[in-house]
């Protein structure tokens, strides 16, 4: 069902690149294709479809593994690798190009192409499953997962239900379980029966996006899939550097605003300062702005809801999330990333290295302003929460790529209008 929907997906943005191009085409030229006003400007058109065709196949190839979900950030995502594609066709071809043609044809796309999203997020669809484990944790995570319908849950040691399954359903298996004989033979069955039969671990991840921690042996699951991600992690730096530099200018700006506000709202400093721990447990220093009295946030503590010590300036930075635009300073030091996992307090790192197995996983990776983890669970003010939290960082690590990046980003927006996990 899942390689179905994503296949559906992709159909329906190749009919909306193709009624993007004939509607440019129309608006710019008063003809629609393959009429033109010129030869030469089959090479502008040419390299808009092979774009955008070029964006479709990298959705495709990275998402035919996992749960299509319709992304607003994908499309946003499509429509850049077109547009980049192109220009990279026209500056070196120095062929015809009309920015009427090609501003209205990205317009008329991502406005289709984010259209049809929003049909397809009002329809959720649910993949039937029966799933083998007595995990209850990753039990309750998938009866509680938007598209995962659980019709059963069998004792990997009992006996073989006596109802038969209904046709497609996914038999879900936990392979750390010792299956019983009669358990075993049915699993087998199933699959010889032509049932859809996978691992609980890999369906639980791609409905839940987190990674189940006990399941974990000795942490190679991360650091194997990490080490193919190797260019791409390197590479990150260096788009992390790029994007930091073109928006300087509108950060420099709003940066003078709040650092005005804070100095006529309290008495004290406009950046806070305070140690971190991040990449292969390295301290460094981080920056916000001030968002509590002076002095007031000197310890490590969780940070509360109301929390008596925010300043009034302070909890409109926390609401908008905008306290945290001086680490772009430390994106350029390489200290931070723009997407990973939060970078977290030296004495909760000590002591959720000793309490909690595999956190000093987080460190694989170079910490970020924003993560998977803050998009999908907000803020953690205990240390059963700082464990939820683990289970999408660790996540990150093992599927980090342009496209999560991307979507994280996309989420991101919504996180800071939402005010979502904000303290």
């Amino acid at each position: 069902m899942a390689r179905r929907r994503l296949l559906f997906a992709v159909m329906l943005d190749v009919v909306a690149l193709a009624i993007a191009l004939e509607l440019a085409s129309l608006a710019t030229f008063g003809r629609v294709l393959p009429a033109s006003p010129q030869g030469s400007a089959w090479v502008m058109v040419g390299a808009m479809g092979g774009g955008g065709l070029f964006a479709l196949y990298l959705m495709f190839r990275s998402l035919s593994g996992g749960i299509p979900r319709p992304s607003y950030g994908r499309a946003f995502s499509m429509v850049g690798i077109m547009l980049g594609v192109t220009t990279t066709v026209i500056v070196f071809s120095r062929a015809f190009w009309s920015r009427g043609f090609v501003l209205t044809a990205a317009a008329v796309w991502l406005g289709i192409g984010m259209a049809h999203r929003w049909v397809r997020r009002r329809r959720p669809w649910a993949e039937t499953m029966v799933l083998v484990t007595a995990e209850k944790s990753l039990i309750d995570h998938m009866l509680a997962a938007p598209h995962a319908e659980v019709q059963a849950v069998l004792d990997p040691a009992g006996v073989a239900p006596d109802d038969p399954l209904h046709p497609g359903t996914t038999i879900a298996v936990d392979l750390r379980a010792v299956l019983s004989d009669e358990m075993a033979r049915f699993v087998s069955s199933c699959n010889l029966a032509g049932y859809p039969t996978r691992s609980l671990v890999s369906a639980y991840e791609q409905h839940t996006g987190r990674l189940p921690i006990v399941h974990l042996m000795e942490g190679w699951e991360l650091t194997v899939p990490l080490s193919s991600r190797g260019q791409y992690v390197r590479l990150k730096r260096f788009m992390d550097t790029v994007l930091v530099l073109l928006a300087s200018p509108i950060a420099l700006f709003l940066g003078l605003v709040i650092a005005t506000a804070i100095k006529i709202d309290s008495r004290g400093p406009v950046v806070f300062k305070q140690r971190r721990i991040g990449l292969e447990g390295r301290a460094f220093t981080l920056y916000k702005f001030r968002t509590m009295h002076d002095r007031a946030g000197q310890s490590a503590q969780f940070a509360a809801r109301g929390d008596s010590r925010l300043t009034g300036v302070g909890k409109v930075l926390r609401r908008l999330r905008i306290d945290e635009l001086p680490q772009l300073w430390n994106v350029l030091r390489g200290d931070l990333s723009l997407v990973g996992p939060r970078p977290e307090q030296g004495p909760f790192v000590d002591r959720f290295s000793e309490t909690i197995p595999f956190y000093t996983h987080r460190h694989l990776v170079r910490p970020g302003i924003s993560g998977w983890a803050q998009v999908n669970f907000g803020y953690a003010d205990s240390e059963a929460d700082t464990i939820e939290k683990l289970s999408y960082d660790l996540y990150y690590i093992k599927h980090v790529s342009p496209w999560l990046d991307l979507e994280i980003l996309g989420r991101s927006v919504w996180t800071v209008m939402s005010g979502f996990g904000a303290r």
